[in-house]
């Protein structure tokens, strides 16, 4: 026997694509790996704790310096007091939080509601936890919470809601006047709200972060998750943090105990070091990001492809259009993998019924050598029979 939510799920279409950009030497802007753009001094700072140890088991809820820099994080970018001691957990990665959160705050038949595109990994932890799924669609090209179709999905039995901003794969921050209409539902229905919020870093343009955390009247409904990942280009070292008021952070720690229990000591010390850098090392990323975006953005668009604006992660939106006749986002992706050489990831893995298929997604992340040569194949396969074929 195997498990129902399991057993049932075959290989991620992040790590299939990622095979067939191996299979056939293609340029890989399909899984969200960030290339080259590690912190020296935050590696540097592993290697310094990981000889000095002590290599035991840390605290459960994490190194006090790692929470004490989360807090201090909070505290610069948003303006928002924490008390490290009570409202911050360590965890082995965004997406353990995420399960901490689902096993800790859900009961079995406990309603959800998910906006989707969405991650794939939610909806599968939420009904391994006993909780029901209940997506609620986006629509393209501005992927604007509808308020009426939020609306109507809650019922009696509804939990969660569960929001994404900065937002994969739509690369938007979700605005004032949205988080407001969440906050108010949230006061309203008695629901809590899971925050994945691991691209809160990675905001172009002069735009800022937000977060239903900073609003006051529903702080103690709010589970904010960040990456060091994400923060850091170092999404191997799988370093996440939770921070929600103390009677939320409670079951989620406990869920957490019986997880992982804890976190890599010398990652999280590293972290601590990362999250108290100066201003300029995450002015600096912003930068670096936006300079890459507007090379795969500015390079796709020149060569004829339709782009959407990008107003954080570092994920762009290409709109399928006349690109494949039958509108098959994932049969395009297979295409361009093996005819153009780059990889890239259709839009329908984000929705559960996969019948949304108007956009595939590209990661800028990369180096700008890699970034120049994806643009240079796409615009020649553009320009070429590939094409030409594909539109006959």
């Amino acid at each position: 026997m195997v498990s129902s939510v399991f057993g049932a799920i075959g290989t991620s279409i992040f790590e299939a694509m990622s095979r067939l950009a191996v299979e056939t030497d293609a340029i890989n802007l399909g899984q969200g790996f960030p290339e080259g753009l590690e912190p020296q001094e935050v590696v540097e700072a592993a290697i310094e704790a990981l000889r000095a140890g002590p290599h035991q088991y840390p605290p459960m809820l994490g190194l006090p310096a790692l929470r004490q820099a989360v807090a201090a994080n909070t505290r610069r970018f948003l303006d928002i007091e924490v008390d490290w001691e009570q409202e911050v957990l360590v965890t082995s990665g965004a997406t353990e939080a995420l399960s901490d959160a689902f096993f800790g705050l859900i009961e079995p038949g406990d309603e959800v509601i998910l906006f989707e595109p969405v991650y794939d990994s939610y909806a599968t932890i939420i009904r391994r936890a006993g909780g029901v799924p209940v997506p609620v669609r986006l629509d393209p090209p501005r992927w604007e919470l509808p308020a009426d179709r939020i609306e109507k999905a809650v019922t009696r039995r509804t939990r969660a809601i569960v929001l994404n901003t900065p937002w994969n794969p739509t690369g938007r921050i979700v605005g004032d006047e949205e988080l407001r209409f969440l906050a108010d539902l949230l006061l309203k229905h008695d629901l809590v709200a899971i925050s994945d919020e691991v691209y809160e870093h990675l905001v172009f343009d002069g735009r800022r972060h937000r977060t239903l955390f900073a609003l006051p009247e529903v702080r103690n409904r709010v589970v904010r998750i960040g990456s060091a990942g994400k923060t850091f280009s170092v999404t191997g070292w799988k370093v996440g943090y939770v921070t929600a008021d103390r009677r939320l952070l409670a079951p989620i720690a406990r869920a957490h105990q019986f997880i992982t229990f804890t976190t890599p000591p010398a990652l999280q010390a590293a972290v601590a070091f990362g999250l108290n850098q100066p201003d300029r090392y995450f002015d600096g990323l912003r930068a670096t990001l936006a300079e890459r975006r507007d090379l795969l953005v500015g390079g796709l668009r020149a060569a004829g492809f339709k782009v959407a604006g990008v107003e954080a992660t570092y994920f762009a939106l290409v709109e399928l259009g006349d690109l494949d006749p039958n509108g098959d986002d994932f049969a395009f992706c297979q295409r361009i993998t093996r005819e153009a050489g780059v990889a890239a990831v259709p839009i329908s893995s984000f929705y559960g019924n996969r019948d949304v298929r108007s956009h595939v997604r590209f990661c800028f992340a990369k180096r700008r050598e890699t970034l120049e040569e994806a643009v240079r194949r796409l615009a020649a396969w553009r320009a070429g029979a590939g094409f030409r074929a594909a539109a006959e």
